[in-house]
């Protein structure tokens, strides 16, 4: 990742909103969200959420594609794991097992089992 590239994903990510958002997608996994789901549980109005959307695409962030007459919103893996790697790329003075964790996100297609 290029220094430009990590500066506007952070810069993406510096709102509660957007990251409220970002993590939501984040813990939906690849099949992502509907934006209209995103709305409901996060309590924002639909403009507002299109807007932060802008944004975190514009960052690379999130990656969206229609179903139907929803919008399906999901977060861009590849791209947080860049970034993740961009900042701690020489982690602890060229000694990355000193820093933690070190594994890199890798979504699960299958639904984790909810427990009771």
């Amino acid at each position: 990742m290029e220094q430009i590239d990590a500066v506007a994903a952070l810069a993406a990510l510096a709102q509660d909103n957007r990251l409220d958002v970002y993590r939501l997608l984040v813990q939906s996994g690849p099949d992502g969200m509907a934006a209209g789901a995103i709305a409901d549980r996060l309590g924002l109005a639909p403009n507002t959420l299109t807007f932060h959307f802008d944004r975190l695409r514009a960052a690379g962030l999130v990656t969206v594609r229609r179903d139907g007459r929803s919008m399906i919103y999901a977060a861009h893996f590849d791209t947080m794991n860049s970034l993740i790697g961009y900042l701690t790329d020489n982690c602890c003075g060229g000694q990355p097992e000193q820093c933690a964790p070190a594994a890199a996100c890798k979504p699960s297609t299958k639904r984790a089992r909810q427990t009771a």
